[in-house]
């Protein structure tokens, strides 16, 4: 019954979102009590104690998966382009120091056969990279070890990102079909002291041949029920790679935020290469606000959502932006980014660098856009939104030409409790086992995609 009342309420939102007369106005409203949580409120911009804007990725392949280049090239080549920070999760193997093959996977033995040959790196090159003197770059490459993108053997493309796994756990975890395996995968990290989010939703969903899956209520539900239930479930990618099979799935973020929400769960937002390949590592990853480059620190900023997510490739799309195509990878031009971000009241100021327009997101509708360019600051003020009384959150997009910045979630709190959340339960709870079990299986996905051809 809660499952129903919650999904209800959320397709009353998202009509209300998308029509004309979204949002109603109310002057006692406007000016009511309330708190923009500000995910940045602990980061010191400037001056001598300023924090760090810490460039990596938190998903990333090798060969000893289904990738085309070695440990050793992807390492280096991340390296290269100035990432600060790096995670190999590679499918089904869980990731060890870089000086050292990880677990071998029998699935994944062809790869030399091919011509892709196993490669890590050597001691001496691990330490100059941990150390900053590999190449005389002067920075520090973190290794973020423990990684393992779950649900190797799936055909159904329901991937999970593990994190800070002992090396000897999830390695050739094989997980079942569809939404059967995600909860598999999430409850086995969750289990074993890790933190997970959910990757390339619309891969799964298959939004390019559908698009208007991401609003589906089946979806939404499913994704938001799976996280809440998780605490160590954090959300999901946003932007992932080339975004070719993802070019929605900010939208699914909007509606999850507008799902979660009320129930005192945030969805973060994670942007990684995904690169399988030297020509992807520059395609999208994050900027972590950090006093230090340490592990313990990303793993910290992962929970906060103190960081920002980039992309140099995006399609576009008339809901909410880029209305055209974004596509600047591999062309070393700057990222957009913010440099300062503060909370006063119910306004959000923010300044920028390498940015021309600003544009403002809440409960999924485009409030607020600018010119930016030059360097100018620019302020939001709640209290001139209409509408903002519904507001659940409100979050920032950055565009320039050098790809697309995206902040996390400022979740709008009105001082009052959260909702209770409940599993279902009961006779539904069991048909709807019942019917994930046979979606779990690998005989129900080969026949659908029969079906399909």
């Amino acid at each position: 019954m809660k499952k129903t009342k919650r999904a209800i309420s959320l397709l009353l939102s998202l009509i209300l979102c998308l029509s004309l007369g979204a949002f109603g106005t109310s002057a006692e409203a406007q000016t009511g009590t309330y708190t923009i949580l500000n995910p940045y409120e602990d980061v010191i911009w400037s001056g001598e104690d300023a924090w760090g804007a810490y460039k990596g990725s938190l998903h990333s392949h090798s060969t000893y998966s289904d990738a085309y280049e070695t440990l050793e090239v992807m390492v280096k080549e991340a390296y290269r382009q100035n990432y600060d920070f790096l995670a190999v999760s590679d499918h089904g193997i869980t990731g060890t120091d870089w000086d050292k093959a990880p677990f071998m996977h029998p699935l994944y033995t062809y790869q030399p056969i091919i011509g892709n040959p196993f490669a890590h790196l050597t001691t001496e090159e691990y330490e100059a990279i941990k150390n900053g003197i590999y190449e005389n770059r002067g920075k520090i490459m973190v290794p973020v070890l423990g990684a393992n993108e779950f649900n190797n053997l799936s055909l159904s493309k329901n991937h999970v990102n593990g994190h800070f796994l002992d090396a000897n756990e999830g390695n050739a975890f094989p997980g079942a079909e569809n939404e059967r395996g995600y909860e598999q995968a999430i409850k086995y990290i969750d289990e074993h002291g890790g933190l997970s989010y959910i990757n390339h939703p619309g891969d799964w969903l298959e939004t390019n041949e559908n698009p208007a899956a991401v609003d589906e209520i089946k979806n939404i539900s499913f994704f938001g029920d799976l996280i809440m239930k998780y605490d160590s479930c954090l959300g999901i990618e946003i932007l992932n790679e080339k975004n070719g099979t993802t070019g929605y799935d900010r939208i699914l973020w909007d509606n999850l935020l507008m799902y979660c929400l009320p129930y005192g769960k945030n969805i973060i937002g994670f942007s990684n290469t995904d690169a399988h390949n030297k020509t992807t590592v520059d395609s999208s990853f994050s900027v972590f606000m950090m006093v230090e480059n340490t592990e313990e620190n990303i793993k910290e900023t992962m929970q906060s959502g103190a960081f920002f997510g980039i992309t140099r490739k995006l399609r576009a799309n008339d809901r909410i932006g880029p209305y055209e195509e974004i596509d600047v990878m591999n062309k070393g031009l700057p990222y957009p980014m913010f440099t300062d971000i503060s909370v006063e009241g119910h306004s959000v100021a923010v300044s920028t660098t390498d940015a021309d327009t600003i544009q403002w997101i809440a409960n999924g509708k485009v409030i607020a856009t600018a010119d930016i360019s030059d360097g100018k600051a620019y302020t939001l003020n709640l209290d001139e939104i209409e509408g903002s009384e519904d507001f659940l959150y409100i979050r920032a997009e950055l565009f320039g030409d050098g790809g697309l910045c995206c902040s996390q979630a400022f979740v709008i709190d009105r001082n009052s409790p959260a909702e209770e959340y409940e599993s279902a339960s009961g006779v539904a709870a069991l048909l709807e086992d019942i019917i994930y079990f046979f979606k779990g299986t690998k005989l129900w996905t080969i026949i659908i995609e029969l079906s399909r051809l």
